[in-house]
């Protein structure tokens, strides 16, 4: 009598007996012994696609060949008859030489050992195994949402997802410019499921992508968003400026606020400038960075004084000032666009404008530079007059030496 033996894994002591009266009929004696003719080879397989096993016997004359699910202790076929009730099992063959197991929309269950039987006596066997492979796909109720934080916090982003193999997470920005890390570090991506940024500031403000990826397309991604809240911030290039009556200017702020800030002029008495007539304000918005722009056109007497750009949002506010004064239109100084910053000075005919933070006092505007050219050259005249007494007194000792008549 043929049987059929299942071994599971290491557990030889299971076995199926089933009559082979029943199922496989009588095999005489004399027919010669039939056997494997090369290993089962190792399959893997994308989830949801086909798998097929392969079995190559040789002389298997009247015998039959079954395949078996080894962890399940299951028989799937015999012959040309599929035995378990899973549609997704299918079997053929080449001549009785090549038997094909059939694993339809493969499963992540259905990865394991499957074994391919001969039914001699005793049994002869061999098994192979199926790898199933998935596709990383990102778990969000493990992975993190939109962040809103405030600067100088510590935060922390998490990224889970699943596949098989295991995925590897990357973090990117999605505007693609680098990360900044620690130590005044820069990256173009960070490794990892956690994404630790120690004292946040507004330049991690923006989108970042956690990528899953397992070298099984298709890759997955997820778009979180950063978003860091600090009060205003204002600076001024230059906090004074000097115009002739008659001319337009243009005063300028810088600022930086998230929440995005309201941001205005004022003038004198904190008066808030108007937006039509003479007065043009502009803004120039981009991210949380702010460039404000007041053009005042035909300035005259009543325009000079000083202007104050006043940035505010819900966590504060702040302002920054422009001292507006007048140049004397006899003064004969002018730029190519009627601007003047500062003082004017001339250096070898050569017109040179001053004006930055640093010029926050108050200066008189009908200052006179030929006086100061006066008293230095004057000063030139007294030094080189010294030095030339010094040298004849060296080469004429006879002049320093008074002797009577």
């Amino acid at each position: 009598m043929n049987v059929i033996r299942v071994f599971s894994g290491e557990n030889h002591g299971f076995v199926v007996l089933l009559l082979a009266a029943l199922i496989f009929g009588t095999v005489k004696s004399d027919i010669i012994d039939p056997d494997f003719k090369e290993p089962i080879s190792n399959v893997t397989a994308p989830v949801g696609r086909e798998a097929i096993l392969s079995c190559a016997v040789q002389d298997l004359a009247g015998y039959k060949v079954a395949w078996l699910r080894v962890d399940t202790q299951t028989i799937l076929t015999i012959a040309k008859q599929v035995i378990t009730k899973n549609y997704r099992i299918g079997v053929t063959h080449i001549d009785h030489r090549i038997w094909f197991l059939h694993i339809r929309e493969v499963r992540e269950s259905d990865r394991g050992w499957y074994m391919c039987q001969i039914n001699t006596d005793p049994m002869k066997s061999q098994v192979g195994y199926l790898d199933v492979v998935v596709p990383p796909d990102i778990i969000d109720y493990q992975t993190s949402t939109d962040m809103v934080v405030r600067e100088g916090s510590n935060v922390t982003l998490r990224c889970a997802a699943t596949g098989s193999p295991t995925p590897n997470i990357t973090w990117r920005r999605e505007d693609g410019q680098t990360i900044v890390l620690g130590n005044g570090r820069e990256a173009l991506s960070v490794e990892g499921p956690l994404f630790e940024i120690t004292k946040v500031n507004r330049m991690h403000m923006g989108s970042y992508l956690c990528i899953a990826s397992n070298g099984i397309p298709p890759s997955v991604s997820k778009r979180i968003m950063l978003i860091v809240h600090f009060p205003p911030m204002i600076w001024i290039q230059n906090q004074l400026v000097g115009a002739r009556e008659g001319q337009q200017i243009t005063l300028e702020c810088h600022s930086e606020a998230y929440p995005k800030s309201i941001n205005y002029w004022t003038m004198e008495k904190d008066e808030i400038v108007p937006q039509s007539g003479k007065y043009e304000p502009a803004l120039v918005d981009s991210a949380y960075k702010v460039q404000m722009k007041l053009t005042i056109r035909s300035i005259t007497a009543s325009d000079y004084g000083t202007y104050k750009c006043v940035s505010r949002n819900s966590l504060g506010d702040t302002d920054g000032s422009i001292k507006l004064y007048r140049i004397p239109s006899s003064s004969g100084y002018h730029t190519g666009n009627d601007t003047y910053k500062g003082k004017l000075r001339k250096n070898a005919g050569n017109e040179i404008l001053e004006g930055s933070q640093d010029m926050l006092k108050e200066r008189d505007p009908d200052y006179d530079d030929v006086s100061d050219s006066s008293n230095m050259k004057c000063c030139i005249e007294l030094i080189t007059l010294s030095i030339m007494l010094v040298i004849c007194f060296h080469h004429h000792p006879q002049l320093q030496v008074l002797h009577p008549a």
